[in-house]
């Protein structure tokens, strides 16, 4: 009897680090993966609309037998969470947004974090509530960085170029006197662990960078294991669904996920 795989969404192809953390965490998982290509991106919706597309993401997974939900978006984390688990109670569901933050206040000394994430995913607040929650002595600064998201996608996310965008984002956050400057960084999008050469580049090496989709594939791990869910043998695969050109989605997808995929091995759906 074939074991039911861990269902993955994302408004495209960002949430393909998450899903490549989750395989190195879980090698021996069958995984299904769908991005809303069609409806991205999520961050200039209403929240009502993300959380109804989110949703119908989740319900569209629910079809392929999953045992497991990640959402690995951001946006659709911070406001389609709730909506999913309201409807959804017989799976684990698992966002980015909690183990991030967990993350980020084990990792902090001071308490001092900064967060950088799209800019409806630092409006909307989530990162920072969610810290603050966790460790009431926290200081949270968050910025924007929409930038990273154009350069993760056009592939232009390592050399001078990403630098030169990480430099004018992240120098006047985190200053020469490290007194003063956050001692953590949150990756607080999913296609921000692409350019972590060039982020570590521009905060210096004694800041401690939290990939919140690591976070979230460690949480996902040890969520499965509590619930007997893990499977300890057998290699993993994974099903690519997109809901709009399944080109773009293998050509743009490969370099999120670090490996070649063919637009055969993408599915067309419509939610």
């Amino acid at each position: 009897m074939k074991e039911s795989p861990i269902g993955v969404f994302d408004s495209g192809v960002g949430g393909l680090t998450v899903l490549k953390a989750l395989t190195a965490q879980l090698p021996h998982e069958d995984f299904v993966y769908l991005g809303d290509t069609a409806r991205l991106p999520y961050g200039t919706k209403s929240p009502e609309t993300v959380a109804r597309y989110a949703l119908q993401a989740a319900q569209a997974l629910l079809e392929y037998g999953v045992k497991g939900l990640v959402i690995a978006c951001n946006t659709a984390s911070s406001v389609g969470l709730p909506a999913i688990r309201e409807r959804i109670h017989d799976i684990p569901v698992i966002g980015v947004i909690e183990p991030g933050a967990e993350a980020a206040c084990a990792a902090s000394k001071s308490g001092h974090i900064a967060v950088i994430a799209t800019e409806r995913t630092i409006r909307e607040g989530a990162y920072q509530e969610a810290i603050v929650q966790l460790r009431h002595d926290a200081r949270v600064v968050a910025q924007p960085t929409q930038l990273f998201v154009a350069l993760a996608e056009e592939g232009l996310h390592q050399g001078p170029i990403a630098e030169s965008v990480a430099r004018h984002y992240l120098a006047p956050m985190f200053r020469p006197d490290r007194s003063t400057s956050p001692d953590t960084l949150v990756l607080g999008c999913t296609h921000f662990p692409m350019l972590v050469g060039a982020i570590r580049a521009a905060v210096g090496p004694e800041v401690r960078i939290v990939d919140s989709a690591a976070t979230t594939a460690k949480s996902a791990r040890e969520l499965l294991g509590r619930q007997g869910l893990a499977r300890t043998a057998g290699e993993g695969t994974a099903r690519f669904l997109a809901t709009d050109s399944v080109e773009r989605f293998a050509r743009t997808g490969g370099r999120f996920l670090e490996r070649p995929i063919d637009p055969a091995e993408v599915e067309l759906v419509d939610l």
